[in-house]
């Protein structure tokens, strides 16, 4: 299940800011789209794209992701040969809606939907472990994107990469992919139970017991849960879609304009794209420390390192001594990356419960779907009004500042599900 779940973080990327940058100069080149036209057009079709994302939240809750992955998946192929095709601005505001929706999206919340549901004490760990499958992508897609652009073209590629994701999800998801370990006999973290029935009073976390729909099952034990209007009414819930929101919408801006940025700092474009190598790998130490931490410390410390090293990060994009320094800065935003993978994905489970935590996953996304389509346009609105990305860097800066104070005061609330008091 665990590597099921790293599959579909690592074949989101066709839907993810660091392979859609590989296309970004191809594609203006051919369409003859401004920059901030087409960073409009991203921005609107995700907009578009993460107000579908509660909805399909509340389809993974109740059919579940065995159902729900392979009809994402081949959705998302759909999308990219559609990518592959277009040919006016009409048709990339159609076809960046689809694999924002589907790729960055949808995948991504099936992914942690699927390691909430199977492990409890070791979630941080797994999800850390899942979230590997995303660092991978960040090192392999651009390098495998740019090699292919250079030699088939851009249309071509967009093609390729939807047969890819069609074939490592689809047939792999339908007949492997359970969606919880209770139907199969087993309690999350693949326990077997002492008991016929377990005690609520037992666990460290508030459970409670649902029946069992499987002669053979074992009874369903999840954490106490918040539907989705309990928890927007925390404070909690909204420090935390900060942390989601900044990351969102600072990385997806970084990342978007990411070889144009570089080379106004006199950065190659190769060299650009080589250096998400490093950030990969500095991500995927982070990312197995991280899952690690937040199963023996309080999410809100975790998140906010990762704000610290975003802020850090920034700093020196802002003040790069000499193109060598990128190496330096693509691992700051590797260890802050990595963090939000594993501790990010897992917190609101950890905040929230189990029961509804594709609802909550799915507006939660749904935010961070919507930072992402806002973050390209400061860059590019500056960028063709100044002539320079510095002015968006600076706004950039000061909002991992604010997000990094706002999380220190997160701690969990308590709702008395007999009254409607928060």
């Amino acid at each position: 299940m665990l590597a099921i779940a790293a599959a579909t973080v690592f074949m989101s990327a066709p839907g993810q800011s660091f392979s859609v940058a590989a296309f970004v100069d191809p594609m203006l080149e051919e369409l003859g789209i401004d920059r901030t036209g087409y960073s409009i057009a991203y921005m609107t079709a995700t907009l578009i794209g993460g107000a579908l994302l509660p909805f399909i939240g509340r389809l993974v809750d109740r059919f579940g992701a065995r159902k729900i992955l392979p009809l994402v998946a081949v959705g998302l192929g759909g999308a990219c040969t559609w990518m592959g095709q277009v040919g006016s601005l009409a048709g990339l505001y159609v076809g960046f809606t689809m694999i924002r929706c589907l790729g960055q999206g949808s995948l991504t919340l099936i992914a942690n939907w699927i390691v909430g549901e199977w492990f409890h004490d070791y979630r941080g760990r797994a999800a850390g472990i899942c979230a590997v499958g995303g660092t991978a992508s960040v090192l392999i897609v651009p390098q495998v994107n740019n090699l292919l652009i250079d030699y088939c073209g851009w249309r071509n590629t967009w093609i390729v990469l939807g047969g890819i994701v069609c074939g490592l999800l689809v047939v792999p998801a339908a007949v492997f992919l359970r969606d919880r370990p209770e139907p199969l006999g087993f309690l999350p973290d693949w326990r077997f139970p002492v008991n016929e029935t377990t005690k609520p009073e037992a666990a460290d976390t508030p459970m409670q017991t649902v029946e069992a729909s499987h002669a053979d099952a074992v009874p369903f034990i999840s954490e106490k849960s918040y539907t989705v209007k309990e928890a927007i009414r925390c404070s909690a819930f909204w420090k935390i879609a900060s942390v989601v929101a900044t990351v969102s919408l600072v990385g997806t801006g970084l990342m978007f304009h990411q070889v144009s940025i570089l080379n106004e700092k006199g950065v190659s474009r190769a060299l650009a794209l080589s250096a998400l190598g490093v950030q990969a790998v500095a991500a995927t130490v982070s990312t197995l420390i991280a899952g690690y931490l937040i199963d023996h410390m309080p999410a809100r410390f975790v998140l906010a390192s990762s704000m610290a090293l975003e802020v850090c990060a920034i700093l020196l994009l802002i003040f790069l001594p000499s193109p060598g320094w990128i190496f330096l800065y693509s691992a700051l935003l590797g260890l802050h990356g990595g963090i939000i993978r594993s501790a990010g994905s897992m917190v609101w489970i950890n905040y929230f419960g189990r029961q509804h935590q594709g609802a909550i996953q799915g507006v939660s996304m749904s935010i961070m779907v919507f930072a992402a389509a806002i973050g390209p346009v400061p860059a590019a609105i500056a960028d063709d009004v100044y002539g320079t990305y510095g002015p968006a860097l600076w706004a950039f800066l000061a909002l991992p500042i604010i997000a990094g104070v706002a999380i220190l005061s997160a701690t969990p609330v308590s709702i008395d599900h007999s009254t409607e008091q928060t």
